[in-house]
């Protein structure tokens, strides 16, 4: 049993399936991940073996078909997939913020409609906030939905959506005229529903293609254009009452997220961790192993204090969420540390693997490119620090 990252208080529940997890990506994703993803090719296989775990359905009720687990279960089995490949991660990461959407803000037609389907993987779902001239300036969208009788014409383009091909149903933001007093109360998410693949997916809507990455390969990132989209009313998130409420819905899933993308920093930091101790251990320099150089031995005990401080974190966050508390803080602040601690690790790594690290041939590679991802997704590390001030500010105004 590793020692990092151990978390405690699991339920019996928990640790069998956390066991399960990791013996999958100890010899389903590993041994195949690298080879993958210099292909860039998508990871079927894995992709139906997690399907056979009921990973889709993780954290979807058993009332709909899921195994009706908490966020931090979400959270650790994340951080053991990420541990193997992170694009991986990604495959259920929008899926899963799309189930927890509906589930606590969708209408009970659809919840019936979505999540068992949603939870078996034969629907996957997609989360679609940012534009091409705003990221995290979500006041400044431009994508728009307009009555017309009893359906909506959306129109606009989006960017950076994570299974935008093979997702089915997209929750998508746009600007919805209702006279708000704050362009945030004049938001709306519609679950957009469309067939998979590129192309235009359904009457008005086209994903162009694939946009080309540095890293996080494997799992595709897509633009999205809505040109006409005619839209039912019964498909806006929450029926008639959640016009005007989509920005709030959003965040509540980018909250969750930000776990989310925590967990997997998580996961690539113990993976890097690995990865440096057995390379220390087996690389010999001036008659010893490297690992017995005191400039390594430092390395190393530097990089398990941020892989455990990232991980308890993390769970904090998740816990906290679980319990119904307000969590914003506590994600932005596993979010930022987590994200920032992985670029760290994974660098330190890189420099114990020495020349052998610039290769392909070692898995280090892979993780040096995929680290940096985690610095941006889901609000950059600027992003969380105006979070956490604003939030602290709350408890400690004078």
């Amino acid at each position: 049993m590793a020692r990092l990252a151990q978390t405690a208080g699991l339920t019996e529940v928990q640790t069998e399936i956390l066991s399960a997890v990791k013996t999958f990506v100890d010899k389903e994703i590993i041994p195949f991940a690298t080879e993958l993803e210099h292909k860039d090719e998508f990871p079927e296989a894995i992709v139906e073996g997690m399907k056979e775990m009921g990973l889709f359905g993780l954290t979807i009720s058993e009332e709909y078909g899921g195994l009706g687990e908490s966020l931090l279960t979400y959270a650790l089995v994340v951080e053991q997939i990420a541990r193997g490949w992170m694009s991986v991660s990604g495959v259920i990461n929008t899926h899963f913020i799309v189930a927890y959407m509906i589930t606590q803000h969708g209408t009970e037609e659809q919840k019936q409609y979505f999540l068992p389907k949603m939870a078996t993987g034969e629907i996957r779902g997609a989360f679609s906030m940012s534009e091409p001239e705003c990221g995290s300036d979500v006041a400044a969208i431009k994508s728009r939905a307009t009555q017309d009788g009893e359906f909506y014409v959306l129109n606009g383009q989006k960017m950076w959506l994570t299974n935008g091909a093979r997702a089915g149903v997209v929750a998508t933001l746009v600007k919805d005229d209702l006279g708000g007093d704050s362009v945030y109360k004049n938001m709306t998410t519609f679950l957009v529903e469309k067939e998979p693949g590129f192309g235009e997916t359904r009457e008005g809507l086209t994903i162009p293609g694939k946009i080309e990455k540095m890293g996080y390969k494997g799992v595709e990132t897509t633009e999205m254009i809505l040109d006409g989209v005619r839209v039912d009313a019964n498909r806006i998130l929450g029926g008639e009452e959640g016009r005007g409420r989509g920005f709030y819905q959003m965040m509540d899933g980018v909250e969750v997220g930000r776990v989310n993308v925590a967990a997997r920093a998580c996961g690539i930091s113990i993976r890097a961790f690995e990865l440096a101790a057995q390379y220390a251990q087996q690389r010999r320099a001036f008659g010893k192993a490297i690992v017995e150089h005191q400039a390594i031995a430092f390395k190393l005990a530097e990089m398990a204090a941020k892989v455990e401080a990232s991980h308890l974190l993390m769970v904090n966050a998740a816990r906290m969420k679980d319990s119904g508390e307000r969590n914003d803080v506590e994600a932005g602040i596993a979010k930022l540390v987590a994200s920032e601690n992985c670029a760290e690790v994974t660098q330190e790594s890189f420099r114990i693997h020495g020349g052998y690290g610039y290769s392909k041939e070692y898995e280090i590679e892979r993780l040096m490119r995929e680290a940096p991802f985690l610095l941006i997704g889901e609000g950059t590390s600027e992003i969380q620090k105006t979070i956490i001030s604003r939030g602290l500010m709350r408890d400690y105004r004078i």
